[in-house]
């Protein structure tokens, strides 16, 4: 069965690639930012395909919206590391973080051809400045254990170990994945940066091996869930039966679904965080290179449009 399209636009639209677009809460909150932003009445399009979709369907949806005129761009999640596989060749650029990470997660139209970039890497640090606020890793060193090797995971793990932050890095990451393949991509960039962060990737076939890593984490470790379970599939890459480490942070880069794995970091005693920071800043900075518009990532305007989507939300 392969995907299908949608109808091509009337006006200019914006799309949304994902599993379950139809869920997310975008969908009421976009049309509040277009108007608090005078973006004018800009649909936006949901565009579902399932986890590891086939190659020819990534490059049907790619190609349709550098072929409409009225496709402005599209936000990509979930499938960032696939698609770009799949389509790299049909961009006419792509921004040295999308290169360096194999992932896309912005499609752009600044001159009608499209534009590929990585927002993950951006967005991804400015969530955990929330989380774990600058000066936290060097006052108090511990370990960042992040499940799922993903496009979300890459930028994560990136924007920890990034030289300039000195002394405020993890002590270790540690990431865990089933797929040999993406790991090995994580590596590959963190090889290529040449970090001094001890990144290590290993390989775990269930839950049981997530337990076993986060079982032998030092007090105050984050703990990431990035592997899109409870959200995109049902579940945690956890047991009910895994210890959290004392003072653990816990992070959900899902904010909709389930959420068991962080039911289960409230119940072992973690402070825990969804993802709706996450949300917030991916969206915007995204809608920002889209429509070439001024959004901040702080301040009076950020908190605004928080306020916005909160409310759209509920």
């Amino acid at each position: 069965m392969t995907v299908e399209l949608p109808r091509p636009a009337e006006r200019p639209t914006l799309y949304f690639i994902g599993v379950t677009t139809g869920r997310s809460s975008i969908r009421t909150v976009f049309p509040r930012w277009a108007r608090a932003l005078g973006l004018g009445d800009v649909p936006l399009v949901g565009v579902d395909l399932p986890l590891h979709a086939p190659r020819a369907d990534y490059r049907r949806v790619v190609e349709f919206l550098a072929a409409d005129p009225q496709s402005t761009g599209a936000l990509v999640t979930t499938h960032k590391i696939d698609l770009y596989a799949a389509c790299a060749d049909l961009f006419a650029e792509v921004d040295p973080l999308a290169r360096l990470m194999g992932e896309v997660s912005c499609l752009a139209k600044p001159d009608g051809a499209l534009v590929a970039s990585a927002k993950d890497p951006i967005t991804a640090g400015l969530a955990l400045d929330a989380i774990t606020p600058p000066g936290t890793w060097a006052a108090a060193p511990a370990d960042a254990f992040v499940m799922g090797a993903g496009g979300s995971a890459i930028a994560v793990c990136w924007y920890l170990t990034r030289p300039e932050r000195g002394a405020d890095r993890p002590r270790r990451i540690v990431v865990t994945d089933p797929d040999r393949d993406r790991l090995a991509a994580l590596r590959r960039v963190h090889d290529e940066l040449g970090t001094d962060v001890p990144v290590e990737c290993l390989p775990v076939d269930g839950a049981a091996g997530n337990d076993a890593v986060l079982a032998g984490l030092g007090p105050r470790a984050l703990v990431v869930n990035a592997t899109g379970l409870g959200k995109d599939a049902p579940g945690s890459p956890l047991t009910d039966a895994a210890r959290f480490p004392e003072e653990a942070v816990a992070w959900d880069l899902n904010y909709r679904g389930e959420l068991v794995f962080l039911d289960q970091a409230r119940t072992a005693g973690a402070r825990v965080h969804d993802g709706w920071e996450y949300f917030l800043h991916g969206w915007t900075r995204v809608i920002a290179e889209v429509f070439d518009v001024e959004i901040p990532t702080a301040g009076p305007r950020f908190e605004e449009l928080g306020r916005l989507a909160a409310e759209a939300r509920r």
